[in-house]
């Protein structure tokens, strides 16, 4: 071999071998983040899941990338953006804001890891085998939404005494939710001698007309039900509540210190947090099948006392001393 082809030979080695290791090293992982509501609404808790996933070691941009798909309240939306999710190729699909969303992903893979955060009991909707166990594809947090259901209506009973009318505005087309909290309520209600209506409202114009019902059947205050819809319109839920004079008492916290009279609810952040980090978990090889499904007890009582002087409501010293939160 002459000595200009030997050096060649030397230097396309020197050349090749880094590029070899380049085309090796393995991509960035990319999670998919998939949720009936919209980022606005959502932003503590996705906060809260990119604590999660910190903690695990793991951040957007730097060693991970993150695809979010909203559906804006529109849930027949979220099976095509699932399975344009599973398209890409995504590493962990974080299915969260309820189980419809976790519906879509299960339905557009049964092989990419999901990790989901939803009110109901997720052995009853068949997504897992049991708690201790997923046995599939399937894991995540499971937050105590629908337990909560007469809670709430106790808790506001108290703090409206005089009203014997109470209103429950559900989304219909999420009846996994809607359903079994409206039953929860009903029996709550008939135990405590109170005259429940359920209200239905899938968009924001029937939540207008929801109102104009409510008012027209004489309820005294209102229970807005745990939905991701329901939440995307929390502004329009507050307007018409002020507008209507209306006690109102929510399912999350979140929405009172931006003046609503009161929540009562799960702590959603601790939640997307543990799903931050079972999302890390599984990135770094985790089975989900042999990841229990957590259930975090953390609940909130917050109580805007401001509005409730608005509505000529002296909020019971009881009920003060069990808030988590007085916003004054």
């Amino acid at each position: 071999m002459d000595r200009r082809r030997f050096i060649g030979n030397i230097a396309g080695g020197l050349l090749a071998a880094p590029l070899a290791v380049r085309a090796q090293k393995p991509a960035m992982p990319v999670i998919g983040f998939l949720n009936p509501a919209s980022p606005a609404v959502w932003a503590p808790r996705v906060a809260a899941f990119l604590r999660g996933l910190a903690v695990a070691g793991y951040i957007d941009g730097k060693n991970l990338t993150i695809e979010f798909r909203w559906a804006e309240g529109r849930y027949n939306r979220l099976q095509a953006m699932a399975v344009d999710l599973v398209r890409r190729q995504v590493a962990v699909i974080v299915a969260t804001g309820g189980s419809r969303s976790v519906q879509a992903a299960k339905a557009a893979t049964s092989t990419i890891p999901i990790v989901f955060t939803l009110g109901n009991d997720p052995v009853k909707l068949g997504l897992v085998a049991s708690l201790n166990r997923p046995g599939s594809n399937i894991t995540g947090v499971s937050i105590l939404t629908l337990d909560l259901a007469a809670k709430r209506l106790e808790m506001l009973h108290t703090l409206v005494p005089d009203a014997n009318v109470i209103a429950l505005l559900v989304n219909p087309d999420n009846p996994a939710i809607a359903e079994p909290e409206a039953n929860a309520t009903q029996e709550a209600a008939q135990a405590l001698g109170l005259k429940l209506i359920v209200v239905n409202a899938r968009n924001e114009h029937e939540i207008a007309a929801a109102f104009a019902q409510i008012a027209q059947a004489h309820a005294g205050a209102l229970l807005v039900g745990s939905d991701a819809l329901l939440e995307t319109r929390r502004f329009q839920l507050m307007s018409l509540a002020t507008r209507y004079a209306m006690p109102t008492l929510y399912s999350e916290t979140d929405i009172v210190a931006e003046g609503g009279l009161a929540g009562y609810g799960a702590n959603f952040r601790d939640a997307y947090r543990e799903a931050g980090g079972y999302a890390g978990k599984i990135l770094d090889g985790a089975n989900p099948a042999v990841l229990p499904v957590l259930q975090p007890n953390s609940v909130e009582l917050v109580i805007n006392l401001k509005a409730a002087r608005a509505l000529g409501l002296s909020v019971p010293q009881t009920l003060l001393l069990r808030a988590d939160q007085v916003i004054r």
